[in-house]
């Protein structure tokens, strides 16, 4: 299958799914939230697919590369709020657990389409993607 838009990326597909998860999660945090864990989760999540859509529309594999190298931190980041989530009883640990194996998955997968930029890079021994 030919990539025509960051919405063909598996990577960006599966952040979006864990984006879909993790904002019907907080729906069930108390209401008052003292340490703005629904806010945290929200942005870190939306900052997933936002890097893995925004590297895309560069021109430049390290461009590319360096955005989705945000993206896997932010997955990351999306973890250890959910982590504190569940330490606060916000969040019961089968959904933690399920929510870790997803985000691995997409690390995973995320990491393999890094490593196809950084490879093409090397093998058209050109800077550019287009």
């Amino acid at each position: 299958m030919r990539v025509e838009s960051f919405k063909d990326l598996d990577a960006w597909k599966l952040s979006r799914e864990i984006k879909k998860k993790v904002f019907d999660l907080i729906k069930a945090f108390p209401d008052n939230d003292d340490y703005s864990l629904k806010d945290r989760l929200i942005k870190a999540s939306i900052s997933v697919t936002s890097n893995i859509a925004e590297g895309f529309g560069r021109h430049r594999y390290q461009e590319n590369i360096q955005y989705c190298r945000k993206a896997r931190g932010s997955l990351n980041e999306v973890i250890d709020h959910l982590i504190t989530a569940y330490d606060f009883g916000y969040l019961d640990e089968q959904n933690l657990n399920e929510m870790k194996n997803e985000i691995s998955k997409n690390i995973r997968v995320l990491n393999t389409y890094i490593s196809l930029m950084e490879r093409k890079e090397k093998r058209t021994n050109n800077k550019y993607i287009y």
